[in-house]
């Protein structure tokens, strides 16, 4: 088994020193030092202490304004739920790391905030999507581009909060069907109740189901919608 990165080392000296010690208590050459690399090392990696505790943000919205670039207009809501699954994803690979960080998070105040923060980057880029996918600068587009974005971030910090809390057995599942809620409250442009009685719009999701399986259920599901 190969040994854990340096970057890697330092993120579970710090956690690990968090709870011996106390976030206010720990410095940077104790992190370092626990890790078995120097200073310079440490600032090679994380620009302060608290950069430790939490994932690559900055790398993680550039993978959704990637995935959000490659959409056209028609695929605009399935390119969000993926940049949702982006983000999930990436929690569920740190396992163990992300839940040390969450309770960590959740008993000072200062790296709440942080996180707060954190997570207003991730609405605002969704905003400006969804408002241009929109195709109105008008007051009531700006509203219902900022609602909902608050609201796809919001469906995403439930499900990953229940996988944090050990409480989702299935989080990308979960994330899914509440983003699949998200996307039944606020209809494409233009998709008045006229228009909503001429068809059936489907949004897909993945799945590891064979497609014989999904059949029934679809049919089922269309036949109800009618």
């Amino acid at each position: 088994m190969s040994k854990p990165s340096a970057r890697a080392r330092l993120a579970d000296a710090a956690l690990t020193l968090f709870d011996e010690r106390g976030y206010e208590q720990t410095t940077v050459d104790d992190i370092a030092e626990r890790a078995g690399v120097g200073r310079t090392t440490f600032f090679r990696h994380y620009r302060a202490k608290e950069e430790v505790i939490f994932p690559d943000h900055d790398r993680l919205l550039d993978a959704i304004r990637d995935r959000l670039a490659t959409s056209s207009h028609s695929t605009a809501l399935v390119a969000v739920s993926e940049a949702v699954r982006l983000v999930l994803l990436h929690y569920l690979e740190e396992g163990e790391l992300a839940r040390r960080r969450y309770k960590l998070t959740s008993t000072v105040p200062a790296l709440r905030d942080r996180e707060i923060a954190s997570v207003a980057r991730y609405q605002r880029l969704f905003r400006e999507f969804i408002s241009d996918w929109m195709g109105d600068s008008a007051q009531t587009t700006s509203l219902r581009a900022e609602l909902m974005a608050a609201a796809v971030v919001s469906a995403h910090n439930h499900v990953l909060r229940r996988w944090l809390r050990g409480e989702a057995g299935d989080p990308m599942g979960e994330v899914d069907e509440a983003m699949r809620e998200v996307v039944s409250l606020f209809p494409a442009p233009g998709a008045g109740p006229e228009s909503a009685d001429a068809g059936t719009t489907v949004v897909a999701f993945r799945t590891g189901r064979d497609l014989d399986a999904l059949l029934p259920a679809l049919r089922r599901a269309l036949d109800d919608a009618d």
